[in-house]
This record gives C-alpha cells, structure tokens and sequence, in this order.
C-alpha cells in the first residue's frame, strides 16, 4: 500500500488512459461504447478532471487490457495474460468455455491494429445478423 508521500495523480492516470487507447487505435467513443461511458466522462478522465471510482478504472483497464498497478502508478505494463481477455465466458451467453478459449487464443495472437479491425468487423457482422444499422 502507498503511503500519504505518494498521492494519486488524476492528470497522470488519464494519460496513461488516452496513451493505451491511442495505441490500440480506439476513439474516446469508441472506448465509451465498450466500457459503458460517456465520451464526455473518458475526456474528463483523460484530462484528469474526474475522479473515477474504483469500478471505472478497472473496467478501463480490463478494456484497455493493462493491469491496474499500470494505470494507477505507472508500473510497468504488462498485457493481461489471455485468461483475462473473457474473464467470465458465461457473461457472453451459452457457449462452451472451449469455443471461448479458441477466440481468446486466436485474438491473443493479434497486434493492436488488427484487433481493431477485428472489433470493426465484428460490429459490421452483428448489425448484419440482428438487422440493424
């Protein structure tokens, strides 16, 4: 546990929020839609205007795929191992644990570009199957 000597720094955590989301090529909507925010609120965060509970900053970080100690302290920064890339297959609906493991393995392999890419199309597939926009 830190001490009172070393205070948390806002401005500091959210630059490390805008570095990892810039270096997986995701917009701050972007990274609003897939953490549940406003684009509004990841700007403050961003520029260290809010304070976020505990809640945001690991679901930032779970998103952004960046431990904890990374965001808070500037720690190095290891990925999450691929076991955390679905941290609950149940949450996503019925499939085996094993078709999730094969997708996680599969997009453990990719460089940040191409799972952008990947999340794109996915996005373009999903609306083509619901029928939506």
């Amino acid at each position: 546990m830190k001490g009172n000597s070393e205070k948390i720094d806002r401005r500091a955590i959210g630059q490390r929020i805008r570095r990892e989301r810039e270096r997986l090529g995701l917009s701050r909507e972007e990274l609003a839609e897939i953490t549940g925010f406003s684009g509004y609120y990841i700007g403050q965060l961003e520029r260290g205007e809010r304070q976020m509970s505990l809640y945001a900053l690991t679901e930032i970080a779970s998103k952004l795929r960046v431990s904890l100690d990374y965001l808070v302290w500037g720690a190095d920064k290891p990925l999450f191992s691929p076991s955390y890339v679905f941290e609950n297959p149940n949450s996503y609906g019925k499939k085996s644990l094993t078709e999730w493991e094969e997708i996680n393995s599969i997009l453990t392999k990719c460089t940040a570009e191409e799972l952008v890419l990947f999340k794109k199309i996915l996005k373009v597939i999903i609306r083509h199957f619901k029928g939506t926009n």
